[in-house]
């Protein structure tokens, strides 16, 4: 199998707040096309502006990770391919699934669609990932948040065109749904999968995953985590439908930003480490025997 070429770290100069600039800049340029959408009334732009919005959020996020990349091999074009395939097949996958196991969505049916969405936007992993070396925890989980945004970012265009459609045309709700989804955007998708390629990479061989207990643990728990997210707000219902909703979506969402989080500095300790170990061992005898200060 080959392998894609080693790019040097970045330097650690690098500015890490660009993530920021495609978040305000998009954020401007969305609520511009909002705006002349409502003033000319031109239908041609309604696609643009909702996926201009959809997209907005996860593309961000999958920033912040990648300019933190000091120490993965991975490019910007390699990170956008993940984008695409996590939310093409990801989408794909779950839209021809789902409606042949589920009919309608309860608590207990929630955990069947986590079951099978974080299944199907690992495909966009699996296919990036074929012809590179998979033995970096931090590939995983950059390779895994972008493929995760990108189905976040799909899924959010469909919920908007529904939305337009159900309420026959209403502008307003319509970016009121994909600002709310832009917002919850970060606890959700892009984290659990993330969180389940991280650990599919980390237990991997140099070309080849393998499906550890623990692989199938994280699986488990990440769509566990979308089943709650799913499900927790009908369990709470006594809270009040918008209540309900933001409770059960923080809470989960919190606890896998917690678990990303812990995953994401053990991934860095562990590449650290890796890269002591493979300068050593290419020091020459004089360097290994000079004490290091």
């Amino acid at each position: 199998m080959s392998e894609e070429p080693t790019c040097p770290p970045p330097d650690h100069s690098e500015r890490t707040d660009m993530w920021w600039r495609v978040l305000a800049i998009g954020a401007v340029l969305y609520f511009l096309g909002v705006g002349i959408l409502a003033w000319t009334g031109n239908s041609n732009l309604f696609p643009t502006v909702i996926m201009l919005g959809s997209s907005l959020v996860p593309a961000a996020y999958v920033a912040f990770f990648y300019q933190r990349r000091r120490l993965s091999r991975l490019t910007m074009t390699t990170t956008a391919m993940a984008f695409f395939w996590g939310g093409v097949l990801g989408v794909f996958a779950a839209g021809v699934l789902e409606p042949l196991f589920i009919s309608s969505l309860d608590f207990f049916t929630a955990f069947l669609v986590g079951l099978i969405e974080e299944a199907a936007k690992m495909l966009g992993v699996l296919v990036i990932a074929r012809h590179r070396r998979h033995d970096s925890e931090l590939d995983g989980l950059i390779l895994g948040a972008a493929a995760g945004m990108g189905f976040a970012a799909l899924e959010s265009t469909g919920y908007a065109f529904t939305a337009f459609l159900n309420t026959q045309g209403s502008l307003s709700v319509t970016v009121a749904t994909v600002l709310i989804r832009g917002i919850l955007a970060p606890l959700g998708h892009g984290t659990w999968t993330a969180i389940l390629a991280a650990v599919l990479f980390r237990e991997g061989s140099v070309h080849r995953f393998h499906v550890t207990p623990k692989v199938a643990g994280a699986y488990l728990l990440v769509a566990s985590l979308h089943g709650l997210w799913d499900g927790v707000p009908s369990a709470l219902g006594f809270l009040g439908p918008g209540i309900s909703a933001a409770v059960g979506q923080l809470l989960v969402g919190g606890a896998g930003l917690y678990i990303l989080w812990r995953i994401w500095r053990q991934a860095v300790r562990r590449q650290m480490e890796l890269m002591a170990v493979e300068a050593q061992a290419q020091a020459t005898p004089e360097e290994q025997a000079t004490p290091q200060r």
